[in-house]
């Protein structure tokens, strides 16, 4: 599975009473979960679309909403905050996505993990933010980020983008279980939901390596040869034949990814500065350096049109977002408003499991493992 998922953007708020509903579900089914399996059970999970999109709808978001994102990773937040179960949550929407580091600063100087695996991961969320935005080019540009992980350095990325044109959110579900441990930035999603396939520009791919390898060569040359390359690129988009050779496939000009480049400023000094670092790896790279998405679409256009190296053009993996229905209902009424009275016998009955868990009372929790049997695999029951 890789993964994504594809919402339409929600106004409106969560009201108070609501909140504190959401706030003490996700408490008690965060705590049963490590209770009865442990906190990398509750990484894995969470790193599942489909597991995260059950547990939005159980605690009462809408299955379309991009708040589904938004609100339940913050009150995931909030609950690993106070309880003492050995994961954490940084991170946020908009400016709060960007205090990742200084988060991990604040934990490691009050003791609760190494300053080792602080700047472990901050590596990580540079790496996983590059790779939804820069190397995964979909069209949504990102502006949520939540890293999630324990002491022993296993983590979980969950952020979304927006594409304003379409109205719609697409969140991104990473795992350290399926990144390649030597570059994370390969093929580390881990589920999808998502109405839409598209064909966007995909450097995740592994597919991908050796029109990165050619992107590697390509920014140890000098921006100005670079530039000569692209006004080449520019006139096979429009049209013009190649000095030499097929093309290794036909222009798409209704992909964005085949959209002519321009050459501006801030790309001739983002390839200076990689010209300068002169990088041995791709992590070096996109850690080293300001590159981004319209200089990395650059120079693979240049690796597919000049050294006939092309990258994949093909989405992740999807799922449908609207597989699971309602728990307690939803906070815009749809399918119904939520039931405040239902939702309050579900929150004491979770609550007598999770003190049954504490307790060692194995009769309450065997009958709950019955329940859970009943669940789809593809959500990682209990």
């Amino acid at each position: 599975m890789l993964g994504v998922a594809e919402l339409p953007l929600h106004g409106g708020h969560v009201p108070p009473w609501l909140f504190d509903i959401m706030r003490r579900m996700a408490r008690a089914i965060v705590k049963l979960v490590v209770l009865e399996l442990g906190e990398v059970h509750l990484l894995r999970r969470l790193s599942n679309p489909l597991w995260f999109q059950a547990f939005n709808n159980a605690i009462g978001m809408d299955w379309d909403s991009s708040g589904s994102t938004t609100v339940t990773t913050a009150i995931l937040r909030e609950v690993l905050a106070e309880e003492n179960l050995g994961v954490w949550a940084v991170g946020g929407k908009g400016s709060k996505s960007l205090d990742v580091p200084k988060e991990l600063g604040e934990l490691s100087e009050a003791g609760m993990i190494s300053s080792s695996l602080g700047d472990e991961l901050v590596k990580v969320s540079k790496l996983t933010a590059k790779a939804d935005t820069a190397l995964l080019q979909d069209g949504f540009s990102l502006y949520h980020h939540v890293l999630i992980f324990n002491e022993k350095g296993n983590w979980v990325v969950i952020q979304q983008g927006m594409n304003a044109a379409e109205r719609m959110a697409r969140r991104y579900h990473l795992s350290w279980e399926v990144a390649d441990p030597a570059d994370i930035t390969v093929e580390p999603h881990t589920g999808a939901l998502c109405e839409k396939v598209a064909e966007p520009l995909n450097l995740t791919d592994r597919e991908s390596q050796r029109s990165r390898k050619v992107v590697l060569d390509l920014v140890l040359e000098s921006p100005s040869r670079i530039s000569r390359y692209v006004h080449v690129v520019n006139a096979v988009i429009k049209g013009y034949k190649p000095l030499f050779g097929d093309l290794p496939r036909p222009i798409k000009p209704n992909i964005a990814y085949y959209r002519p480049v321009s050459i501006t400023s801030r790309m001739l000094k983002v390839l200076n500065e990689a010209y300068e670092l002169k990088p041995r790896s791709f992590v070096e790279l996109l850690l080293g350096t300001r590159i981004g998405p319209e200089t990395l679409r650059a120079l693979s256009l240049v690796s597919e049109l000049v050294y006939r190296e092309p990258p994949p053009l093909k989405d992740i993996v999807v799922y449908s977002p609207f597989k699971y229905a309602y728990t307690i209902g939803g906070k815009d009424g749809v399918p119904y408003p939520v039931k405040r009275e239902l939702a309050e016998e579900v929150i004491r009955e979770l609550y007598e499991i999770v003190k049954a868990s504490e307790l060692k009372h194995e009769e309450k929790v065997r009958a709950f493992r019955s329940l859970a049997r009943l669940a789809p695999p593809d959500i990682l029951p209990i």
